[in-house]
């Protein structure tokens, strides 16, 4: 049984002022965060990436698709995955709806993964999905974004992640719990699981010349995710005290 505060109306409408005045802080302060991160200093791309894509091969420029700006969802799909992450997959249900919004308003999102094109595009119609997936399989991106790691690293434990060094070294890998979980979900053990991470990165193109301009990663992917904030709202919000409980769309109702 549920124990909760229970009031009147008029002591939930005080109580609602006063939370009202934090939101409309949390506004301002996300507003001014949103202007820090445009006004950081950009960087010139001057490696040659390329990408296997729906329409062929191609440089980072061109998954720009005509616009300005591009938007990557790094989705956390190796190439000995057999399908996406659980979590990335429910990242990634958000994206059909607004990626049209975003591609009218100068802004090309696309999701990247290190699998090749034929397994994303696989897992693409199985799930749905009509955003652009780009695959940098047998390229550099993923490792230059920090968001791929190699095998070597791993068992170093030398991890820059999340603009940190990780203490993550294989030996020390969960064999249990989430983790554990979500790799066996993706087809695959725990170690080659954990050699890809989730996270998005932003670049501008002006005059020809491509420029990386943010990236976050970790919990920092928690504002794209769309069932979150509506989860935020809800009565008992995320409710997770059990751990991670969703799953891919297509899998509620199974087991």
């Amino acid at each position: 049984m549920t124990i909760h505060i229970t009031g009147t109306r008029e002591e939930w409408l005080a109580a609602r002022l006063r939370l009202l005045e934090d939101e409309k802080e949390l506004t301002r302060r996300s507003d001014d965060l949103a202007r820090r991160r445009q006004e950081l200093p950009w960087v010139q791309v001057d490696k040659e990436y390329r990408f296997e894509t729906d329409e062929g091969g191609v440089a980072l420029a061109d998954l720009f698709g005509g616009r300005s700006q591009l938007l990557v969802y790094h989705f956390m799909f190796g190439p000995d995955y057999k399908a996406g992450c659980p979590s990335c997959s429910a990242i990634a249900d958000g994206f059909n709806g607004i990626h049209l919004h975003l591609a009218n308003h100068d802004v090309r999102l696309t999701a990247v993964s290190r699998a090749p094109l034929a397994k994303l595009q696989d897992y693409k119609h199985r799930m749905g999905w009509t955003f652009p997936w780009a695959s940098s399989a047998g390229g550099d991106f993923n490792y230059d974004f920090n968001v791929s790691f190699t095998e070597d690293v791993q068992r170093a434990g030398a991890i820059d992640y999340n603009y940190r060094r990780s203490g993550f070294v294989m030996d020390a890998l969960p064999v249990t719990g989430p983790v554990a979980d979500f790799a066996a979900m993706s087809g695959t053990d725990v170690p080659t699981y954990t050699r890809d991470r989730p996270g998005m990165s932003a670049f501008v193109r002006d005059n020809g010349v491509v420029y990386h301009t943010y990236s976050t990663y970790a919990r920092g992917v928690d504002g794209i995710w769309g069932m979150y904030p509506w989860l935020d709202r809800a009565p008992k919000g995320r409710n997770e005290a059990g751990g991670p409980w969703w799953r891919r769309h297509d899998e509620y109702g199974q087991g």
